[in-house]
């Protein structure tokens, strides 16, 4: 390994998952963040890929916040050797035990019912990426530290974290490693962010990597009153319907938020009193965690979390039980919908026309929930084709993340910056169009989108340069995968024949189609005759 200081994106670079920032120096090697791919099936698959460098290698992980994108191949690290501290602030450290441990559960129990279904009869046994005692076990190797505290998680690197504002425990790191000043931002809260202050950090870096989400839009920038209406609005519809209100919900933060929303309703009577069920034990056990840190919290007046409409399920059998409910508000993870108790309320009312499916968290290119946000008509959940029926509705003032007015004002805080401002954990519309932008505003000597595999060397005062290239296995992963484009075909496909005139053409269309099919086989077999030919 060289001495010089380098930084190489093992995630997260033009796509919003799999958080990964190795730092190499002098033998040493740190790891800001360690988070799952969610989306695609074709990048979740790179969640059981080896990982780029050796687990009994790295020496220390600092952890930027609890969400699962960040956070959720902990235990897979651990479990493959990584037996160094992962350093977080103290909220981080609790939610932890819980996050990475229902983490564990849920690919336990995706595993068996994956394994139970009819279309992988025949197929090798899918095995889970990890348990629930992986989780527990990264969870113990964690290490809290207070913000703005100078520490040193390897020998020769300084670190020091400032609140992020994007949720409980989230925060940027400031990094001293081998003369470079370095600052990672993490996820960044937006204005008005319920619970939280806005970003801190200082100013004037080498380098500065920045998140860049929602480098592509602009939100109406509401107050907690104004975004209480909009949804007070939304309930009200959607009650008026007859059917349920389903809520897909990141169990951290987002849950509370709405939480703490739907109180304030209730009790100034701007919204009926409504059975509301939180689905999710993972976000029960996380608001416990914010009713620990109340104190510490903006907005939180009284037992917020303990009010009589509020009914938290944990009961597999009482979650079930919901199937017959009507005009009842259910919140439910995980937020894009790619796992957990969700995709059961999903299956059970979206078909329905009286039912609402309100959607309050970022969807990322490739998942289920971006799937139906971008109007599909049937989706394929759970080996079962499901027609789209509910009403399908969108706030987006729930975002805990930055928009691009706020990310640019964050970066304006951050001047100067003498080398390379790096801009990652984004779409790549988002990316670019933050790109225009910086370099238009000269915010650093360069601005880099890094691709995931790339690394670069780092130097105090210079531009960062690039030494190795991308993985392009890794950047072909990103956005919509051929199995959403075949789930999407198989879906629809019998609804789109039924559309054509008359059974002849119907029987031309299904046999053109098988055409295109056979084709490739004999393709297919010309070139392996190629290959492999007779002796």
């Amino acid at each position: 390994m060289s001495d010089d200081l380098s930084v190489t994106f093992h995630g997260a670079a033009n796509t919003v998952t799999g958080s990964c920032m190795e730092y190499c120096h002098d033998g040493k090697r740190l790891l800001v963040d360690c988070g799952l791919f969610q989306g695609s099936r074709t990048l979740e698959a790179l969640n059981r890929s080896p990982f780029a460098f050796s687990a009994n290698d790295v020496d220390a992980i600092i952890l930027t916040h609890a969400h699962i994108d960040h956070s959720g191949l902990l235990p897979r690290l651990v479990a493959d050797g990584f037996d160094g501290d992962i350093w977080c602030t103290a909220p981080t450290s609790d939610l932890l035990e819980f996050m990475l441990a229902d983490g564990g559960r849920i690919q336990e129990s995706d595993a068996a019912r994956r394994n139970r279904r009819r279309d992988r009869a025949g197929q090798p046994p899918f095995e889970p990426l990890y348990t629930e005692q992986n989780g527990l076990a990264a969870w113990r190797q964690s290490k809290a530290v207070d913000l703005e505290q100078w520490f040193e998680p390897v020998p020769g690197f300084r670190a020091r974290l400032w609140n992020a504002g994007h949720i409980l425990g989230s925060a940027s790191v400031e990094l001293e490693i081998a003369g470079v000043h370095l600052l990672c931002s993490g996820d960044l809260g937006p204005e008005n962010k319920a619970f939280h202050p806005d970003p801190q950090s200082p100013a004037s870096f080498d380098h500065v990597v920045c998140e860049a989400t929602y480098g592509d839009r602009k939100r109406d920038h509401l107050t907690i009153e104004e975004r209480r209406r909009l949804l007070g609005a939304e309930v009200k519809a959607a009650l008026a319907r007859g059917g349920n209100l389903v809520i897909p919900v990141f169990a951290l933060e987002r849950t509370q938020e709405l939480l703490l929303d739907l109180a304030a309703l209730i009790d100034a009577k701007q919204m009926a009193a409504a059975p509301i069920f939180i689905d999710s034990p993972l976000a029960n056990r996380a608001t416990s965690v914010f009713a620990k840190y109340a104190e510490a919290l903006e907005d939180l007046n009284g037992a917020v979390f303990d009010h009589p409409a509020f009914h938290f399920v944990e009961d597999v059998n009482a979650s079930i039980r919901l199937n017959s409910v009507s005009g009842a508000i259910i919140l439910a993870a995980s937020g894009m919908c790619e796992g957990g108790r969700i995709r059961h309320h999903l299956k059970h009312n979206l078909a329905r026309r009286e039912s609402t499916i309100l959607f309050v968290g970022y969807q990322a290119e490739g998942s289920l929930g971006r799937i139906i946000v971008d109007g599909a008509t049937r989706v394929r959940l759970s080996g079962e084709d499901i027609a789209v029926r509910a009403q399908i509705c969108r706030i987006d003032s729930y975002s805990a993340h930055a928009d691009q007015d706020d990310l640019l004002a964050w970066l304006d805080a951050r001047q100067p910056i003498a080398g390379s401002l790096f801009l990652s954990h984004g779409e790549g519309p988002a990316i670019e169009a933050l790109r225009h932008l910086t370099q238009s505003r000269e915010y650093a000597a360069t601005i880099v989108t890094p691709a995931m595999g790339e690394t670069y060397r780092l130097s105090a005062g210079k531009p960062a340069k690039r030494t190795k290239t991308g993985d392009p296995a890794l950047q072909a992963a990103i956005g919509r995968d051929w199995q959403n484009s075949y789930a999407d075909f198989a879906t629809n496909l019998k609804a789109e024949l039924a559309q054509i005139e008359d059974a002849a053409t119907r029987a031309k269309a299904v046999t053109a189609m098988r055409e295109v099919l056979v084709r490739y086989q004999q393709v297919r077999s010309a070139r392996q005759g190629r290959t492999n030919p007779r002796p």
